[in-house]
């Protein structure tokens, strides 16, 4: 799951690295990039501003079939994920269903 960078918030402790928090208007972190990138339209309450940045932001996505991913530096593509898709790969993870590839908190680092 790819993380805002206008989110990051930087602890003094050490948090869990499988807690995924829920979306607080039902709609996942990605919605206002993918309706841009899929009809070019803004949500209502943007300002001239926050136009501005989603426009300057979404450049780093790309849609596919519906499915939205993000860019990396090495030609690389992410999958953007909502929270219930996190949760559910996170779960998976721990149960050992991908193997022993790496030890747990890095998987679970590289998922969120």
């Amino acid at each position: 799951m790819y993380v805002d960078p206008l989110h990051i918030q930087v602890c003094d402790q050490h948090a869990y690295c499988n807690a995924v928090q829920e979306e607080v208007d039902g709609k996942p972190w990605f919605y206002d990039i993918k309706e841009y990138l899929k009809m070019g339209i803004y949500s209502e309450q943007a300002t001239r501003d926050q136009k501005r940045a989603l426009r300057r932001l979404s450049n780093g996505f790309f849609l596919s079939r519906g499915v939205l991913y993000r860019r990396t530096p090495y030609l690389g593509l992410l999958r953007c994920i909502d929270a219930d898709q996190a949760t559910t790969i996170m779960a998976e993870v721990h149960a050992g269903v991908c193997g022993p590839h790496m030890s747990g908190y890095v998987l679970a680092k590289k998922i969120l």
